[in-house]
């Protein structure tokens, strides 16, 4: 690979996963050398494998409020990537929710994008799987606790709840969160975007 372009254009022609994914092969991912901010997400949801808009539905909206931006800006290339642990839809589980990412995604696609991406200053590592893939061992017991020692990570990385539906239940037993973390993110935010 020479250029992040041509790593995209290679990634979004994937198919490693297409045998396991029930509608077939849509690599989201977002980024450009001068991005400051990552996200490391899930993967797509039913609605962001149709637009090919990463963090096109509800759950996006919460993000997007959690980091106090605007789609205009959530979505600008240039101060946003956006690269899930897995990149396609991956389906859904029997009992219910989105199958878990594939686990191809991270190990032949994340080290190739980040050496392209020298300017990021802030990764959010959102939700539980991004958080076991980049945290391994440091990672706690459980999600409330490796959000709740979120400094321990600081400055590599920041880890947050996933902010679907389910996140409003989890938000309400955890009233620090909004307190301490989010305020802490909008600041970054602010200090890495200017708005």
């Amino acid at each position: 690979m020479t250029t992040l372009d041509e790593l995209l254009r290679e990634i979004r022609a994937c198919e490693v996963c297409r045998p396991e994914l029930p509608l077939g092969p849509r690599p989201v991912i977002r980024a450009r050398p001068s991005a400051r901010i990552l996200i490391i997400g899930q993967a797509p949801g039913t609605k962001v494998h149709e637009t090919g808009i990463p963090w096109n539905d509800p759950s996006g909206e919460r993000l997007r409020e959690w980091m106090g931006l605007g789609a205009e800006t959530f979505y600008d290339e240039n101060l946003i990537a956006i690269m899930p642990m897995g990149l396609c839809y991956p389906g859904r589980l029997d009992k219910g929710g989105d199958a878990p990412p594939r686990p191809e995604c991270a190990p032949l696609w994340h080290e190739k994008v980040k050496t392209f991406l020298p300017e990021i200053r802030l990764t959010l590592l959102v939700g539980q799987y991004a958080q076991g893939y980049y945290l391994g061992a440091g990672r706690q017991k459980t999600l409330t606790k490796t959000v709740l020692s979120w400094r321990d990570y600081l400055p590599d990385y920041l880890v947050t709840p996933h902010p679907s539906w389910r996140s409003a239940i989890w938000l309400k037993k955890n009233p620090w969160f909004e307190d301490e973390v989010i305020p802490y993110l909008q600041e970054q935010v602010r200090s890495l975007v200017g708005k």
